[in-house]
């Protein structure tokens, strides 16, 4: 294992692999073990990353500046000094922690640590055809509270496919749920992610279109086809509407465990967008 510096790591000729993002929060280590996951079945490369983030060694220099406990509520200087060891110790535990995950599956691994904004480094990394793994919300937020804005960031600009991991129960019978839009290309995306998930999970998928949306018998072959599942464990269904409330209980109807959809999809544009992915606490899939 080697750490790295996000300049010395070219995305266009490294691509394939899991990227994780870390930042010492609880969340951030779950959607790493669910990288370590995913890497194994797929057998892809891990990349974790740890960025340094510029703005807050900044803010330490300044006589004035300080911190408030998330906890406790109490408000302290905050010094330099403290914060470069808080950040080399929060790098050490990414680095164990990223190795422990690893390890039960024989896999590559590499520690990057960069010093900069969280959301240019990390797309300095991340090739199109690499995966991003992160959790919804970082250190700074409450978890379940909202998406993080470094999620949100990286949704929107990421050049390949972004999964927003959360923790949750389980559901034996749970489907892949997959948007579909008009846009020919971001189908094509999302049907391969969840054609990826399908192989590995061998969970059924449930298709949702918009109301004026149609589906010809062959395009329902040749989806078929691409995700490589049975007729029988697809199914399509079409949307009164992208009111989010609908939506959520036709997610909730079909069992979902997985949510699909291209950061194109109209949905992202309906207002309570985003506290429906939060209040579904499912992991999400958002591709080209």
């Amino acid at each position: 294992m080697t750490d790295t510096r996000a300049a010395e790591t070219d995305p266009v000729t490294t691509t394939g692999r899991v990227l994780v993002l870390l930042d010492g929060s609880r969340m951030s280590y779950a959607a790493l073990q669910a990288a370590a996951e995913i890497a194994a079945k797929s057998g892809a490369d891990v990349l974790g990353v740890f960025v340094e983030e510029l703005n807050q060694l900044r803010s330490a220099g300044y006589g004035f500046a300080r911190e408030v406990g998330a906890s406790s509520g109490i408000s302290r200087p905050l010094a330099a000094g403290e914060v470069e060891q808080r950040m080399q110790r929060l790098a050490n535990e990414a680095r164990r922690a990223l190795a422990g995950a690893v390890a039960p599956f024989g896999g590559r691994h590499t520690l990057s640590v960069a010093r900069g904004h969280v959301i240019e480094e990390v797309l300095a990394l991340a090739g199109p055809q690499d995966l991003l793994v992160m959790g919804r919300v970082g250190w700074s937020s409450a978890p379940g509270a909202r998406l993080g804005s470094t999620a949100k960031g990286l949704v929107r600009r990421s050049r390949g496919r972004v999964l927003l991991w959360c923790e949750g129960r389980v559901e034996p019978l749970g489907r892949i749920v997959v948007f579909l839009n008009d846009h020919r290309d971001a189908n094509s995306h999302a049907i391969q992610a969840a054609a990826d998930q399908a192989h590995h999970s061998h969970r059924p998928v449930t298709l949702l279109i918009g109301a004026d949306s149609t589906v010809s018998s062959e395009d329902l072959k040749d989806i078929v086809r691409d995700l490589g599942i049975k007729e029988t464990d697809l199914r399509v269904r079409s949307l009164p509407s992208t009111d989010p409330a609908t939506i959520a209980g036709i997610l909730r109807q079909e069992r979902a465990v997985q949510l699909v959809l291209s950061r194109d999809c109209t949905l992202f544009q309906e207002p309570g967008a985003e506290r429906l992915l939060v209040a579904l606490n499912l992991p999400v899939t958002v591709t080209p």
